[in-house]
């Protein structure tokens, strides 16, 4: 690890890893990735891990169900520029019966670094009712899987601290 974040090939090995590239129309005005990026690969990280467990366009037109954002925290470590590669991964950090803690990796595959993390604290709802509602089993059970075997990581995962679960 470098600064107490995983290096990119731990990154890597974690679940539904994406791979991508910097593009120069990816760039902003400081000749690096824009932060907008930042957040929408993450965000597309976070929605292929959030599949894996099953909650998926299938889940959301049978079950009628789904999950929200509630609060998210982006942090920069390094920068990324045009023809940078990079992979994207995620943790389920921490779950309660309505609410599901995750984080997401952006790291520059050549550096070898991390260079950017997403923290998210995700709602699961009722769309038709727009209320948040307990995940039903099997979703729970997917989910204690995936925690079960980010806790049995050799490293950390870098909150922020200002969000967790509330019990």
């Amino acid at each position: 690890m470098i600064d107490g974040l995983p290096t990119a090939n731990e990154v890597a090995a974690l679940p539904e890893a994406i791979a991508g590239a910097v593009t120069a129309e990816a760039l902003d005005g400081g000749d690096h990735m824009n932060i907008v990026q930042y957040l929408k690969w993450g965000s597309v990280g976070a929605d292929a891990l959030v599949r894996a467990v099953g909650i998926d366009d299938g889940y959301r037109a049978d079950r009628k169900m789904g999950v929200f954002t509630a609060e998210h925290h982006l942090a920069y470590y390094r920068e990324l520029r045009a023809g940078d590669r990079f992979t994207v991964a995620g943790r389920f950090l921490e779950r309660s019966a309505k609410a599901v803690h995750m984080m997401m990796f952006l790291a520059d595959t050549a550096g070898g670094r991390v260079a950017n993390t997403l923290e998210i604290m995700l709602v699961h709802v009722d769309l038709r009712h727009r209320r948040a509602v307990d995940l039903p089993a099997d979703i729970a059970v997917a989910l204690d899987e995936h925690i079960a075997h980010s806790r049995a990581l050799p490293w950390s995962a870098p909150v922020c601290g200002a969000m967790r679960i509330r019990r």
